[in-house]
């Protein structure tokens, strides 16, 4: 089959050496990286401080309009923040919290990092936290969750597509009722953003975090926050720092808070990370979302139909539509089998209650599939894994 999002390859350096499957975990470094790290280390050594002004200091918004067209953003919607969970600590405490309206829906099966910063501050903050729970371990009842939201709902802080799973989460449905009921929506878009497509603003929410590290292939350290202009006028994070300030360099005791997406901010910016964070998100621009996501719906089918020939249990919707970008199989002695591909350099990762975790992106080959499904057959039938097994630590 004819796949030219296939030319992508040779801009990925590690493809050249390794099957890579977890772009769900760690998007591939383009081969544009080091030049763009080697800029900001001139910077620093030529300009010194200077090179604040020469701007450093607007990248934390300006390198945020890059990721802007991926998620239908406009310029200056956009913070980047080092990671998630700041990002959403960053909502939380923007939302105030009264006897009436304290409550806080979110799911069983959110990301666990965001999770604890919720259960720990949160409380604090005078809320309280409703968690829908799941059936099946996969996914989450559409209309349980929508029964979740009423009148006390301040904040509803969900995931879009599940991590353990990949399955997508109906947000269209969950914010459709969330403005019924005057509430907020915060939506963690990590394992989203960069392999289906998503419209903030047809989605109609007020809030989408995400990261370049993942589908992105920015690396770590850049995470983003969108904040909807109706958000960016009537709130303001508690969780703030100097960057916030309408005048940072006044140096005022008082916070007075900048306009749009730079009230989101807090302290200095971690500036190398976001000479790296550029370079994923232009590459997946021009192999365009709409083509990323026919690619995956197709890769990801093909993994489930492999499984199934091989009697391997998919933890993962088997509705294309309710699916992101990652199949895991659950075989046996999963946590070894998953050492024996990266020993051989076909690079997954494992998770509990999941198993083997594999997720092709735009720049992965059919061939590449087959390999690691027949290479996951040969290490049980050679019990490979058993040297891992004997070795495992607490996986976490």
């Amino acid at each position: 089959m004819s796949d030219p999002l296939l030319d992508f390859r040779s801009e990925f350096p590690i493809l050249e050496r390794t099957t890579y499957l977890v772009s769900n975990s760690l998007g591939a470094m383009p081969r544009t990286v080091p030049e763009r790290l080697a800029e900001y280390v001139d910077q620093w050594a030529d300009l010194g401080v200077r090179a604040w002004a020469n701007g450093w200091w607007e990248m934390p918004v300006s390198v945020g309009d890059e990721i802007a067209p991926l998620i239908g953003a406009g310029r200056g919607e956009i913070a980047m923040l080092p990671n998630v969970t700041i990002a959403q600590s960053a909502v939380l405490s923007a939302i105030p919290y009264t006897t009436s309206r304290d409550t806080i829906v979110m799911t069983e099966l959110d990301f666990p990092s965001v999770r604890y910063m919720y259960d720990g501050l949160a409380t604090r903050l005078g809320a309280r936290i409703v968690v829908v729970p799941s059936d099946d371990g996969l996914g989450i009842d559409t209309q349980r969750l929508i029964e979740a939201i009423d009148e006390r709902t301040a904040l509803v802080a969900i995931s879009h597509v599940l991590f353990r799973s990949a399955f997508i989460v109906d947000v269209e449905a969950i914010c459709r009722r969330a403005r019924e009921v005057g509430a907020r929506v915060s939506l963690d878009a990590f394992h989203s953003v960069g392999v289906i497509p998503v419209d903030v603003h047809a989605l109609g929410v007020d809030f989408l975090s995400g990261g370049v590290l993942k589908w992105l292939c920015g690396g770590p350290g850049g995470a983003f926050l969108y904040a909807s202009d109706d958000a960016s006028r009537t709130l303001a994070p508690s969780f703030t720092g100097w960057q916030a300030h309408e005048h940072p360099f006044a140096f005022d005791g008082e916070m007075h808070y900048a306009q749009h997406a730079w009230r989101w901010l807090n302290g200095t910016p971690a500036i190398p990370a976001l000479f790296a964070a550029t370079e994923g998100p232009k590459l997946v621009r021009r192999a365009g979302i709409d083509r990323i996501r026919q690619k995956s719906i197709r890769q990801t089918t093909r993994l489930i139909e492999l499984a199934d020939a091989n009697g391997y249990r998919v933890s993962a919707p088997r509705d294309a539509s309710q699916r992101g970008g990652t199949v895991a199989l659950d075989v046996p002695h999963a946590y070894g089998v998953a050492q024996a591909l990266l020993a051989n350099d076909v690079i997954v990762d494992y998770r509990p209650n999941a198993g083997i975790r594999i997720a092709p992106h735009f720049y992965t080959s059919d061939s590449e599939l087959e390999r690691a499904v027949a290479m996951i057959g040969d290490v049980l039938r050679e019990e490979a894994w058993k040297p891992f097994e004997a070795t495992r630590a607490v996986v976490t």
